[in-house]
């Protein structure tokens, strides 16, 4: 991987230069994003400033893919064809930052009204696209081949990748099949640490509705219901003896329930009940154990309530992905080349230092079924400010998590996630010099 370092060494001023002479603008970008968050399938607003951004650098933009994501293609000649995607959505959890642009944003559901806020960084993820596709606009003595950006939606919701890809990305659309797929992601580390680790690095996942059926009434009289809140209740717990008890202890695998729905009164039994259920893990085995395992665990309680059959308990089945695996290769070349950005080998970790982990993501969604077999990686970038996650290590924690309303990017990772982002994509284009 010498090439990739001596390239990464020999364009690191230009690159600071780059990113220096355009900071305040980014940081205004990202200010703004973070300030109006939007969820899963609904980032009309941030998908409307990314496109703007990405048209007046000179990118051709295909807009609403999937319904509200977008791609920007530039040629520049003969060579690969590069893929580097940004997620755009927000969580639906309030900020609980006393930063002065922190999110006050409240949205009307179908089913309630929630806080939204980016309690994941992806609002840093959009901003670090916009900064790296400036730079490729403006250096492209520096590549050569075809780079397409892509603003995807609906991330947290394990959907956005397909939607887009089903949309017909790369047959309605004509964007073109890329050789590489490149994504990063904000970490509740140190500004200046990068994990790029080859291997298994995330989880699969599935996401779907329980909905259990009783018969409602009056919260005086129970004997003369059907109460599903019990059923749901006696499933919650019923589903995690799957994991302790089906699952092998060498595996790992997670369900949680992150959500119960059921009646508005006090003094009301419910006719219905919502589970909202996650599963996590890393082979179809599991993931067939854990999901025939609720189906039988959902029949068996409503059979106990004595339930006609036509009121046994319904799925509904939403995103999903597959276990997220890092090409060696490819990740191996683009951790050579941030060696001359991080400088401290300790701040670069690999999979010899951070394992796999249990989160998820869908960005190999977008090359997965494609008949040119992508190479992919995806690293995480660390966006906490440096002494406050010093502090935080000395107590055996981090400053925040991701998903929490604490969560917060500290300014210096703007330009920092940047150079990240532009010399890891340089490294792809130029890993065959």
């Amino acid at each position: 991987m010498i090439g990739a370092i001596a390239f990464a060494q020999n364009n690191t001023t230009v690159i600071e230069q780059a990113i220096a002479k355009d900071n305040d603008k980014f940081v205004a970008i990202f200010k703004d994003l973070h300030q109006n968050p939007e969820l899963g399938f609904h980032e009309t607003r941030t998908a409307g400033i990314a496109a703007k951004e990405l048209k007046s650098y000179g990118y051709t933009v295909t807009e609403h893919i999937g319904k509200t994501g977008i791609a920007a293609v530039m040629k520049n000649g003969n060579g690969p064809i590069v893929m580097y995607r940004a997620d755009m959505d927000a969580n639906a959890v309030k900020e609980t930052t006393n930063l002065p642009y922190k999110s006050t944003k409240v949205v009307e559901l179908a089913d309630a009204t929630t806080p939204v806020g980016h309690m994941c960084g992806h609002d840093a993820h959009v901003t670090w696209l916009l900064a790296t596709a400036k730079f490729f606009a403006e250096h492209k003595d520096l590549w050569k081949g075809t780079v397409i950006f892509i603003g995807q939606p609906a991330e947290e919701l394990i959907e956005g990748a397909r939607a887009m890809t089903e949309d017909g990305l790369y047959t309605k659309y004509g964007i073109p099949e890329p050789d590489y797929l490149l994504g990063m992601h904000t970490a509740p580390i140190a500004v200046g640490m990068v994990i790029a680790g080859s291997g298994v690095r995330n989880a699969g996942t599935d996401q779907f509705d329980v909905t259990f059926y009783g018969i409602g009434g009056h919260g005086s009289t129970p004997n003369l219901t059907k109460d599903p809140v019990v059923m749901a209740a006696a499933a919650i717990m019923q589903y995690q003896a799957i994991v302790s008890r089906a699952i092998d202890p060498k595996h790992a695998a997670v369900i949680t329930v992150g959500s119960v729905q059921a009646g508005i009164d006090n003094n009301v039994i419910p006719a219905s009940a919502l589970l909202k259920v996650n599963l996590r893990w890393f082979n179809e085995k599991d993931r067939k154990t854990m999901i025939e395992g609720i189906k039988r665990i959902n029949d068996g309680i409503a059979y106990a309530y004595n339930m006609d059959k036509d009121k046994y308990p319904t799925i509904k089945f939403k995103g999903w992905s597959y276990p997220l695996v890092n090409d060696e290769q490819l990740t191996n070349t683009v951790r050579s080349a941030l060696k001359p950005v991080i400088k401290n080998d300790k701040l670069l970790l690999d999979e010899t230092m951070i394992p796999s982990s249990m989160g998820s993501e869908d960005f190999h969604h977008l090359v997965f079924d494609n008949t040119k077999k992508a190479a992919y990686c995806f690293i995480n970038v660390g966006v906490a400010e440096p002494k406050r996650f010093e502090e935080a290590i000395k107590k055996g924690a981090v400053p925040f998590v991701n998903h929490n309303g604490n969560f917060e990017v500290d300014l210096s990772a703007i330009p920092f996630g940047s150079k990240v982002g532009i010399t890891s994509l340089l490294a792809v284009f130029n890993r065959a010099k």
